[in-house]
């Protein structure tokens, strides 16, 4: 795997790790993912520790809305990528005691098969995950926890109370076009806890900065 540039976006622990492609004339191939490549450069201390456990995909037709998810018992890191397609990630902090708390990134990833490199997101505990599609997309995500039912919950995408001054308005004004004409969102994704009912959920003492260090 060749690691070409590990960048953090507007909140500290989410990162976006480049990787490259190797192309000719009958196409590309890469290595998406190795494991010590991971543990040895000095750039991704950040992972130190995380095993992934489970590895999940997902195709979601063009505007399809989900999220924004998250667990505990056991917590689950994830790592995503767009395999096919244009996908805009959705990035919550819920860090209880976090300066970024109630803060949401977007993160634009094409699956272009003609590019010269790909990325991963990296989306650690502690924060809610969602997605938005602008078109007919795959994703694969690799997960530092075996899902575990019971033991997750939501945030509304729709919530008044969440704060997306971090994202580029380009970005931000394409999810509210397409969050606000979808009829692809689930009830239960739709009608998920606004930061402040979560904050009053006694479950939400899960993730204090205390309970994920």
């Amino acid at each position: 795997m060749k690691i070409i540039e590990i960048k953090t976006l507007g909140i500290d622990a989410i990162k976006v790790i480049t990787y490259a492609r190797f192309r000719d004339a009958r196409g590309y191939f890469t290595e998406h993912y190795r494991r010590s490549d991971f543990r040895n450069n000095p750039g991704m201390g950040f992972m130190d520790g995380v095993e992934f456990v489970q590895c999940n995909e997902s195709y979601s037709r063009k505007g399809t809305l989900r999220g924004l998810h998250f667990q505990w018992n056991p917590y689950m890191g994830k790592l995503v990528r767009t395999v096919k397609g244009r996908m805009l990630d959705i990035v919550l902090d819920i860090r209880k005691g976090s300066t970024t708390f109630g803060r949401a990134l977007l993160h634009e990833m094409a699956g272009d098969p003609a590019s010269e490199t790909d990325e991963w997101i990296w989306v650690p505990p502690g924060f809610a995950h969602g997605n938005v599609f602008p078109e007919d997309s795959v994703i694969e995500y690799l997960c530092s926890g075996e899902y575990s039912q019971g033991c997750e919950a939501g945030i509304s995408p729709y919530a008044e109370d969440i704060d997306w001054t971090l994202c580029a308005p380009a970005l931000k004004g394409l999810f509210d076009s397409m969050a606000s004409a979808t009829g692809l969102v689930t009830e239960k994704d739709r009608n998920g806890f606004t930061l402040k009912k979560w904050l009053s959920d006694e479950r939400s003492n899960h993730f204090s900065l205390q309970s994920l260090a």
